[in-house]
């Protein structure tokens, strides 16, 4: 059974800095991307970025330059490093799994896993 835990989430000021991080287990293989997405109150779902086995990552346009995506492959873990965090950043994060999927993409239609997700709140 494929399982997704993210953690790391929290309550931080603006300007301040978290790192997400989600566990996996229960992969066949290791041909999968990995995604962060979040989701605000009253807003949808929208991706955040995206690992590809290989290293290739990919953010949306909010957050390039102040997040980091990075998978440890050993650990079977994906981090979301994330700094100089707005209020705006404030949602539930999700991490997610796109099987045979090799590069990293935010549309959300190919992640077949998902995890139940983490809340961050960004403090004005």
């Amino acid at each position: 059974e494929v399982q997704l835990v993210e953690s790391g989430g929290g309550l931080v000021q603006t300007g301040g800095s978290l790192r997400l991080s989600c566990a996996t287990s229960g992969f066949t293989s290791d041909d999968y991307a990995m995604g962060w997405f979040r989701q605000a109150p009253g807003k949808e779902r929208e991706g955040v970025s995206s690992i590809s086995y290989d290293g290739t990552t990919y953010y949306d346009n909010s957050v390039k330059g102040r997040f980091t995506i990075f998978r440890d492959n050993a650990k079977n873990t994906v981090y979301l490093q994330m700094y100089n965090l707005k209020p705006e950043d404030t949602a539930v994060y999700y991490c997610a799994a796109a099987m045979g999927v090799r590069v990293a993409t935010l549309w959300a239609g190919v992640y077949d896993y998902w995890g139940r997700g983490t809340q961050v709140t960004v403090s004005s």
